[in-house]
């Protein structure tokens, strides 16, 4: 894709408008999905490869990314500093399950910092859908010079009936104006969502750090808000890439429930063999369901975290991984079986 704008959205994130060199029509993307960039940072080395949030208006003639240009950040600094408009980039098809779901509840659009790019898409969407759901866009910066989608998130939360925004700042400067700027200053809190109205009963749409989410997710459980009403995407680094190898003792079984009905996994390593249940997204979700020590990271078909060793059988990818692995392996996070399978696990 050609790089055919580049926008300077805050003092620390620029958004990325890229165009197909072909012309021909993209694939339409669900709101609050990623792409997959493969950067040829230096010419004696492999590329990286770096996910993106699509920040726009799920379209066919155009994909918008919003990169905040991180101190370290390999991929980020070479996107902002190195990338000019004109540029070709190898850009994957649009992936993901953190997603806006239909329905007729509250939504509450939560992030902060460049969390915010999956939910201006999701914004985006409902105000093309000319949305009459109620919603709530709350959003957290250190600052105004920190605050990207200031304007733009303004204009699009007008043109929605039942549209509240609430801006909190942590450090605000003496130029950012309470109540025009920003509505509050600090964090983030449950007791603030309690306080300004939001309903328990929403859906809610959490972006941001590893740790902005997990006290948002323990504060939201502690006010009752159900588990399935919660939906969250991290950005950042994970705290470990190994999350089904913790030391702890594990004792494979059976998924609960009734049996399924597809064909035959079997996890050699393990001992067990379950029916396929098209219940579960992944052979990843079997695996975890029936307690098999597993490796995973990013869950879509990206990092090749979870490849495993595939002993027999055929399987089905759905996404496709962004790279197939080496014949005789397996990524578990977007396979399914079409036939009996034995996994190295």
């Amino acid at each position: 894709m050609r790089v055919a704008r580049i926008h300077k959205e805050s003092d620390s994130v620029s958004s990325f408008f890229m165009e197909p060199i072909d012309g021909r029509p993209l694939p339409v993307f669900g709101a609050g999905q990623f792409v997959v960039l493969r950067l040829l940072v230096d010419s004696a080395k492999p590329p990286v490869l770096r996910s993106y949030s699509l920040s726009d208006l799920p379209g066919a003639d155009h994909f918008r990314i919003s990169v905040k240009n991180e101190l370290n950040g390999i991929g980020s600094s070479f996107l902002c500093n190195r990338t000019q408009e004109g540029d070709v980039l190898d850009v994957s098809a649009p992936r993901g399950r953190f997603t806006l779901r239909p329905g007729e509840s509250p939504v509450v659009l939560l992030s902060v910092g460049v969390g915010a790019t999956p939910v201006m898409s999701m914004l985006h969407a409902l105000v093309a859908q000319r949305s009459q759901r109620e919603l709530w866009w709350i959003y957290g910066a250190r600052n105004r010079a920190e605050h990207p989608f200031a304007e733009e998130s303004r204009s699009l939360m007008k043109q929605l009936a039942r549209g509240r925004e609430y801006i909190v700042y942590s450090r605000p400067v003496a130029i950012d104006q309470l109540g025009s700027d920003f509505d509050a200053s600090g964090h983030i809190e449950t007791a603030l969502l309690k306080r300004i109205g939001v309903l328990q009963r929403s859906d809610f749409y959490l972006c941001g750090p590893s740790s902005f989410l997990q006290n948002m997710g323990d504060g939201l459980q502690n006010w009752g808000v159900l588990a399935e009403n919660v939906h969250t995407e991290i950005f950042g680094s994970l705290e470990t890439i190994t999350p089904g190898m913790a030391q702890v003792v594990h004792t494979p079984h059976l998924p609960q429930g009734a049996p399924g009905t597809g064909p035959p996994v079997s996890f050699a390593r393990s001992g067990i063999t379950a029916a396929w249940d098209p219940k579960f997204a992944s052979l990843l979700e079997l695996a975890e369901a029936c307690d098999v020590p597993v490796r995973w990271s990013c869950r879509t078909g990206v990092c090749h975290t979870c490849m495993t060793g595939l002993v027999g059988g055929s399987i089905t990818y759905d996404p496709e991984p962004l790279e197939r692995p080496a014949p005789g392996n397996v990524l578990l996070c977007c396979s399914h079986p079409n036939s009996s399978v034995t996994l190295d696990l």
